[in-house]
């Protein structure tokens, strides 16, 4: 009888257990949820001024009402740890006090969010997103100029301290919450009720936890992922959506799925389609050089002795606007674009939205698929690349760097490429700049000064003074903010970050065209071309549309060059830059390869990893939303999305192909 008893109290302990600590797991999720809330509303709050001006009230609130769905995901991360490392091993183990596990998880939970809340307000501001792919590629950068950079512009150290102070705040509620009485276990004076109470438990916390999982739904038909988390016509507000949490698992995925191009199909079979869908014909041939393949249609301008491909940090191309004329920070390049020698085509994409990606394209004449071929252990020239190609016409290859030549296996790839020389910043005399490199005016100018003209050659020059940390005392170097002030929003005009910004961006053009100037004085006989490696992921717009927040300027100037040289239905990206300057410059019947195609073809799409443009309308490759290009008049047909996305299919595949597989389509 005694022994009977004995295991009968020690069940009831163990449920007496079981049903305290599961109360305390609900306060932790409560809590935590409560700080996605709080963390969502300051959010929103700080950055105020990227809400649409057409949003309501009634948008915030269904941004909050689907961002706490969301949240029950994220809130159900921690509560599951609790639930298994504090409540089931209480269970376990009777008679000891494990609440301290569940107290020390919320409190390194309570801490990383600061930190990714504190961390998610610069990123928005400069990315329009909350977290993505990029943090990730930060993986292969220069962490010292990374550190460097978060530090000075970024402010980490104080924002570090706020997440401190934040996570002191939140752990202090935390504690008192979970100090809080519970409620004992109900007692029943028969055993199928007992039984049956159990039984609802269990079950009760079954559904929570798919509640939980499918963010408010029971199934995947219902619920709240950040795969469908547009609730509202406000970007901004969609991403205030998202968690940090939620975010930095979406940037995790993208990732993934971006870095294996998965939905290409890039199997053997369906490798051949896409080659004969970008080649325009069918081959009966399994090497992709064939596919690849192209013939100059004939010189149009006499053969420069010297090409400069000039790629701006950050060059955005919507300073060159006509509704952007009052800024005044792109004066020189525009003084460039209205000589006669000179042409300019405003539908140009760069290749990828980050500056190596950019560079490896521009390198492989690969569309960027983010494999990050310079990190690729392969390393046999691509039948696409630049060099080898440009060397046929007798050129001299030339990479000019204006930071370090360790960053990013620039120099190793470039060289490995068929580039016959490269310097950085760390090569020249006078290195000063911070820790991305030198400072523009400095590179651009000891390049001028050691240029050789022993040979016909092409240089590409990649500068680097737009780019955070903004060091460069721009008003030592002439800048007059108030030459910028009639084109400043009125909020924006006595915001420093802001001038500080337009000053670099003016810093960058005016030695950019400076050097222009010099090289073209020296070498008639040679033709400049200017673009950005990127959009500049700022504007004094908070709600840039897609035109304004991506594109790139592509200027072309020098010897032969006209206005009218380009069809007025031109559109291009960096992978273009190539084939149109053989279609430019080659003797008929020159064969070269190319993923892109020239722009001096009329009537061509272009595209980069994201978005599609045609001479007058723009679009994401993952949607049916069209935007016309601003100054353009839209007035042509509709164009053909589907066959432009089945174009821009190929080209990645091929690519991605390329970089993993080579040549053969087998």
């Amino acid at each position: 009888m005694n022994r009977h008893n004995v295991v009968h109290i020690d069940k009831v302990s163990r449920w007496q257990m079981f049903f305290r600590n599961i109360q305390q797991d609900l306060k932790l999720y409560l809590f935590v949820l409560m700080i996605f809330c709080i963390f969502r509303i300051g959010f929103i709050a700080t950055l105020n001024q990227y809400i649409n001006e057409s949003s309501t009230w009634k948008d915030i609130v269904v941004s909050l009402y689907y961002g706490i769905r969301i949240s029950l995901k994220s809130a159900g991360i921690i509560t599951l740890f609790s639930f298994v490392f504090s409540t089931l091993l209480n269970v376990i183990l009777v008679g000891k006090n494990l609440d301290s596990i569940r107290f020390y998880l919320g409190c390194i939970y309570i801490l990383i969010l600061s930190v990714l809340f504190n961390a998610s307000i610069p990123f928005y501001q400069d990315f329009h997103m909350v977290f993505n792919q990029f943090i990730f590629n930060t993986f292969h950068d220069d962490v010292v100029a990374l550190g460097y950079t978060m530090v000075q512009q970024y402010h980490l150290i104080s924002r570090l301290l706020l997440s401190f102070l934040f996570t002191f705040i939140l752990c202090w509620g935390l504690k008192r919450i979970l100090g809080t009485k519970t409620f004992p276990l109900p007692q029943f004076s028969r055993w199928y009720t007992t039984l049956f109470f159990r039984v609802c438990i269990l079950a009760g916390i079954f559904i929570f936890m798919l509640f939980s999982r499918f963010g408010g739904g029971l199934n995947y038909d219902h619920s709240v992922q950040w795969e469908n988390a547009t609730m509202t016509k406000d970007d901004f507000l969609n991403e205030a959506i998202l968690d940090d949490i939620q975010a930095l698992n979406r940037a995790y995925m993208t990732y993934e799925r971006v870095k294996e191009a998965s939905g290409l199909h890039v199997e053997a079979g369906r490798i051949v389609e896409y080659a004969t869908q970008l080649a325009g014909q069918q081959l009966n041939s399994h090497n992709m050089d064939d596919f690849l393949r192209k013939q100059a249609q004939g010189p149009k301008i006499p053969k420069p002795r010297h090409i400069f491909i000039i790629i701006g940090e950050s060059y955005d191309a919507w300073p060159l606007m006509p509704e952007y004329k009052d800024l005044n920070i792109a004066n020189g390049l525009k003084s460039i674009m209205a000589q006669d020698n000179a042409a300019y085509i405003p539908a140009f994409l760069p290749a990828a939205t980050g500056s190596m990606d950019a560079m490896n394209a521009f390198i492989t004449g690969l569309a960027d698929v983010n494999l990050s071929p310079n990190y690729q252990s392969n390393q046999e020239k691509y039948s696409t690349a630049m060099a080898p190609q440009m060397k046929k016409l007798g050129y001299k290859m030339y990479y000019w760097y204006g930071g370090f030549s360790s960053w990013q296996r620039l120099k190793e790839f470039s060289l490995e490429q068929g580039f016959d020389e490269f310097h950085a910043s760390n090569d020249m005399k006078n290195q000063s700049g911070n820790a991305w490199g030198s400072e523009d005016k400095n590179f651009l100018h000891e390049l001028s000064a050691t240029f050789k003209d022993d040979q016909p050659s092409v240089h590409v020059i990649f500068t680097t003074s737009n780019h955070p940390p903004f060091t460069v005392n721009v008003a030592a170097e002439g800048f007059d903010a108030n030459t910028v002030l009639g084109g400043v929003p009125e909020k924006s005009k006595s915001n420093k970050e802001v001038m500080d910004r337009l000053g670099h961006f003016w810093y960058a053009d005016k030695y950019i065209t400076e050097f222009i100037q010099t090289m073209y004085q020296r070498y008639p006989d040679s033709i400049f071309i200017v673009t950005g490696d990127h959009g500049g992921r700022f504007h004094i717009k908070p709600n840039p549309n897609v035109y304004e927040g991506y594109a790139v300027p592509f200027v072309i100037y020098g010897q032969g060059i006209r206005h009218d040289i380009f069809p007025s239905t031109a559109a291009g990206n960096h992978i273009s830059v190539i084939p149109t300057l053989f279609e430019l410059i080659a003797p008929k019947g020159f064969e070269y390869y190319s993923v892109g195609e020239s722009m001096t073809k009329p009537d061509v799409a272009s595209f980069s990893r994201e978005l599609w443009i045609t001479a007058d309308r723009i679009g994401k490759n993952n949607s049916s939303a069209v935007e016309g290009i601003p100054w353009f008049q839209t007035t042509k047909s509709e164009p053909e999305t589907d066959k432009i996305k089945q174009d821009v299919d190929a080209a990645q595949a091929l690519s991605w192909w390329m970089i993993k597989h080579g040549k053969n389509m087998n």
